[in-house]
């Protein structure tokens, strides 16, 4: 009886991990299209300056979203049990997180972090024929040079922040939940 009981619950595990697969795929889907929509309508309204905030405004939130998976993947739950027990309704989000810091890094460093790191990409692309046409400079030439800001920020971005996202997990993880607990609607009590 017992090893019919391991089989489903194996089975079950194996079907939630498609499932959260799939969750996850089209939620990556959304919101690539949105940040996309976004960045493709607000610059071919603007001029070069705010384009170029545009994609600092992408790669800063790719940075910042992998610097919390970060600190979900690495904090310590136990610091705020006790901040649970007496209601504190951050420490309540902060452990939930932590419970399911898989699910939270995928979402955080793959799909706002990757997304992120695409559609700046993208963006660039807009940014070097602004460069190219208003400079007279050769497009290959603005493009090399646009891509590489874009990967030194991002790539650099990520690994600084890196160091502080497990220095300071903790921390972080709970600034983070704080922000969340503003929306989160959990058990009461």
């Amino acid at each position: 009886m017992k090893s019919k009981s391991n089989k489903q619950d194996k089975k079950n595990s194996k079907w939630n991990e498609y499932k959260w697969a799939l969750q996850l795929a089209l939620l990556a889907f959304a919101i690539s299209v949105t940040f996309s929509f976004v960045s493709e309508v607000a610059l071919k309204k603007t001029s070069l300056l705010v384009s170029t905030i545009i994609v600092l405004l992408f790669i800063l939130i790719g940075v910042l979203f992998d610097m919390v998976g970060m600190a979900v993947a690495t904090a310590e739950e136990a610091p705020f049990h006790s901040m649970s027990a007496r209601k504190i309704k951050p420490a309540k989000v902060a452990v939930m997180l932590k419970r399911n810091a898989g699910k939270v890094s995928s979402f955080c460093n793959d799909v706002i972090g990757d997304i992120c790191g695409i559609v700046s990409g993208s963006a660039g692309v807009v940014i070097a024929t602004s460069v190219s046409t208003m400079w007279n400079v050769s497009l290959l030439l603005s493009s090399l040079i646009t891509t590489g800001v874009i990967a030194a920020l991002t790539i650099g971005g990520k690994a600084f922040e890196k160091t502080i996202a497990m220095e300071k997990s903790n921390e972080i993880l709970y600034q983070f939940s704080k922000v969340l607990s503003i929306f989160y609607v959990g058990k009461k009590g």
